[in-house]
């Protein structure tokens, strides 16, 4: 942990190719604690009011929830946007230092945009200085584009597995998009067709944008450098390589796992090309606390 704390200190120093919009932008990345390593005192709290998602993803089940599921996906409940502000309201006063907001599913932010548009007005209303963080698989971003701009959002987190669509075709098992079902390299032309203007308007608008892979054993190891530079020239400003968890009853039950040392070699591969996080705990949708 002390090297990794360490890795991160130097690359964010040392991240040249992300220039700040304003002091404010800089203020919140930095008491971020999943965007700046190097902060260990700020907590975030993961508000599950998003249950609905749009893709199935060969790697993903959500039904699961035990204290042994840690992991993206998983939640013990789902929760209001009422709900979702009482709980926060809660833990801003057993935890001082939460600075954080972030609705991660346990399906998509986007999905249930409502809930989540909802959610953020409220806690908003009662906490103007909260900073908060959406996460993604980027179908819907350029729909919502513009809305998540006007609500304040600052930081967003987008999963990101393939910049080439035959490789997508094997990651995920269909998407829905505008009421039809699509499978197959079509299925991941529009994903990647909407991911990549999402971000690039966000990124263009100032919004800080967290690219996350999913490490897959012979699928898209070798293919991770090109999205990192794929999502460089957009304007991302960080990267999360993480290791894949196989989870019983998904399509990719079987995968063998990446190990640490795969994984750190990728990313310090890639940290040539753009800022790395090393830190990442791949939290529960219901997550509160610091890292």
């Amino acid at each position: 942990m002390e090297q990794e704390v360490k890795n991160c200190r130097e690359e964010y120093k040392m991240a040249p190719h992300y220039i700040f919009h304003d002091e404010v932008m800089r203020e919140k990345t930095k008491n971020h604690p999943c965007y700046n390593g190097c902060n260990h005192e700020n907590a975030r709290i993961h508000l599950p009011v998003a249950p609905n998602c749009n893709i199935q993803c060969n790697y993903c089940v959500r039904k699961f929830d035990c204290v042994n599921e840690s992991r993206p996906g998983v939640t013990t409940s789902i929760l209001t946007p009422n709900e979702a502000f009482d709980r926060f309201v809660q833990m801003k006063k057993e935890i001082p230092k939460l600075s954080v907001v972030g609705i991660a599913g346990p399906g998509d932010a986007l999905a249930d945009f409502e809930n989540t548009k909802k959610t953020v007005q409220l806690i908003r209303a009662y906490d103007p200085d909260m900073t908060f963080c959406l996460s993604t698989n980027g179908l819907m971003l350029p729909v919502y584009a513009e809305e998540i701009i006007e609500l304040g959002i600052s930081h967003i987190t987008v999963t990101v597995n393939a910049v080439d669509p035959v490789i997508s075709a094997r990651i995920y098992k269909y998407i829905r998009y505008e009421g039809l079902e699509f499978k197959g390299e079509m299925a991941g032309r529009i994903l990647l067709r909407n991911q990549l203007a999402g971000l690039r308007i966000l990124a263009s608008k100032g919004i800080i944008c967290k690219v996350n892979i999913v490490t897959l054993k012979g699928i898209n190891d070798f293919h991770i450098p090109e999205v990192v530079k794929t999502m460089k020239d957009i304007g991302c400003y960080i990267i999360n390589i993480m290791p894949f968890i196989p989870v019983e009853g998904s399509g990719f039950e079987n995968l063998p796992k990446v190990t640490v040392g795969e994984v750190n070699k990728l990313r310090e591969e890639c940290s040539e090309i753009m800022f790395q996080m090393y830190h990442c705990k791949q939290c529960r949708a219901d997550a509160v606390g610091t890292l």
